[in-house]
């Protein structure tokens, strides 16, 4: 099994580090083979909306860069997991721009999917979905945007199979047992 670890912590010292280093020590333990990103450390330009993805290039983002190889790990491997600290319900940045860079994963035309209009999906298989979000302090609006947006994108990517979770303030006090938690949710999806 193959997951791909985003990370979109803004240093090397935020807390979502912990996350990510959690996550990758308890599939790496269960023999996952992990490609784990620290997105603030990559050069990845942001997505310029020139869909030559779609019409130079199928497939296949235009910009020579981190980011194309990305997508294509991406949509490779079983999971995705995303880990990010929520900004006003979002992505951070580092974040933001390599989920737009996905868009090669699907094809320029349309469907109705569940009575709403989507991109059709460019390959048979798309990975499953964690998104692991970090906030200092609860905060409900934030929460339930972070997990609308996670909602939304899975259907636009065609991952059927997603979970969200929110961790809030302590993440040392996170432990191997919380981190199965979040992986066997998506898995009892199946």
């Amino acid at each position: 099994m193959k997951a791909v670890i985003l990370d979109g912590s803004r240093n090397t010292e935020s807390p979502t580090r912990t996350i990510n280093n959690k996550m990758t020590l308890k599939l790496e333990k269960e023999v996952w083979d992990v490609e784990e990103y620290l997105l603030c450390q990559e050069e990845i330009a942001p997505c310029t909306g020139c869909f030559g993805c779609w019409l130079k290039t199928p497939g296949k983002c235009t910009i020579n860069d981190k980011g194309r190889e990305i997508a294509k790990e991406v949509i490779q491997s079983d999971i995705v997991i995303l880990i990010t600290p929520i900004t006003f319900g979002g992505y951070s940045y580092q974040l933001k721009k390599m989920v737009d860079r996905f868009i090669p994963n699907v094809l320029p035309f349309f469907a109705i999917v569940n009575g709403e209009i989507h991109h059709e999906p460019r390959y048979d298989k798309n990975p499953k979905i964690l998104a692991i979000g970090y906030l200092p302090q609860m905060d409900e609006e934030s929460e339930e945007n972070f997990k609308e947006l996670i909602k939304r994108n899975a259907i636009n990517f065609h991952s059927h199979l997603y979970n969200t979770e929110i961790v809030v303030d302590d993440v040392k006090s996170l432990d191997m047992d919380k981190i199965s938690n979040f992986l066997e949710k998506v898995e009892m999806l199946e």
